[in-house]
């Protein structure tokens, strides 16, 4: 059976519908990062940020051009902590999502 709609269209449309997926897909991005798989954060973060409020608007808002951002979250980008944080925190306060850091024991 092929395929009728790709996958970035799929998660983009479930991200303008359901407000817990959206949640969710943010939480997933920053905890591959903060446990260390940083390639499929930030493949999670740029989908979400398409799926959301897009490059072009992340950059006005943050004051950064949207290519360096598109750029710093490719495969190969090495974004600063500073502007890193800068995107991960914005977003946090478009969606009303904060994450707060939890010193768990490992089971």
């Amino acid at each position: 059976m092929p395929i009728t709609k790709k996958f970035s269209d799929t998660v983009a449309t479930r991200l303008r519908e359901s407000p817990t997926f959206c949640r969710a897909l943010l939480r997933e991005a920053v905890g591959c990062l903060v446990n260390g798989d940083v390639d499929t954060g930030k493949i999670v973060l740029r989908d979400y940020i398409n799926g959301t409020i897009g490059f072009a608007e992340l950059g006005k808002a943050l004051g950064h051009s949207p290519a360096v951002l598109i750029r710093m979250l490719e495969p190969k980008g090495n974004p600063p902590l500073r502007k890193f944080l800068e995107v991960t925190t914005y977003l946090q306060k478009m969606n009303g999502n904060f994450f707060e850091v939890v010193d768990k024991k490992a089971a």
